[in-house]
């Protein structure tokens, strides 16, 4: 402490308080730093994102197909790769579902083409295979495989359901709508291929639209 000359008491600065203001004052200008850092270093792919939204690229006709190649697997799909069934007696058909599930659409292709050699009349089979060539955006053999499957059992939800949503994915409404109205007429009672595809062209008009 030390006295003024007007007789008052200063209390100077203790060797622990200079630190701690010295510590805290080195604190902030960190966190300055830091945030300027990272404004500054993410500048670039803000401007970039800003970019695609604009660009011309991103018209709806292009939208369109990438969001419909983007859904998620069909719940029926999805149900019939975890469901244990005959399939496992044929070992290409059991690895072609698992590949299916797996998203491994090349492996699902070579299993799949093996069981279908042994069983040519087998729908289920060349349903799968039509699904897997879509994922990989060859639409010619997805169509042919759903055709060959509609034409051993043309009552198969799950192909005309498919088959609708690789017709949507080409930008193919008319086509869409008519397995969803076959659909209509095989499901008596509400069944997941339909609400499946009916979901996907709701998804498909709501992008059309906007």
């Amino acid at each position: 402490m030390s006295r003024t000359a007007a007789g008052r008491t200063v209390r100077q600065p203790t060797d622990g308080t200079i630190m701690m203001r010295s510590i805290l004052i080195a604190a902030v200008a960190g966190v300055l730093t830091a945030v300027l850092a990272s404004y500054f270093f993410t500048a670039p792919a803000r401007q970039g994102r800003t970019a695609t939204l604009a660009s011309p690229d991103n018209a709806v006709s292009r939208v369109i197909p990438n969001a419909a190649e983007a859904w998620p697997i069909c719940s029926t799909m999805a149900a019939m790769v975890e469901t244990p069934d005959w399939a496992a007696l044929d070992p290409d058909f059991a690895a072609g579902k698992r590949a299916i599930g797996a998203g491994d659409w090349e492996g699902a292709i070579q299993a799949l083409t093996n069981a279908a050699l042994r069983d040519a009349r087998n729908a289920d089979i060349q349903n799968y295979l039509g699904y897997a060539y879509r994922k990989l955006r060859q639409f010619d053999p997805a169509i042919q495989h759903y055709q060959q499957a509609l034409t051993l059992n043309p009552r198969h939800r799950s192909a005309h359901e498919h088959l609708g949503e690789a017709h949507l994915a080409q930008g193919d409404l008319a086509k869409a709508k008519e397995h969803l109205a076959a659909l209509e007429q095989i499901c008596l009672i509400p069944c997941d291929e339909y609400d499946d595809l009916q979901r996907a062209i709701a998804e498909y008009n709501k992008l059309a639209n906007r």
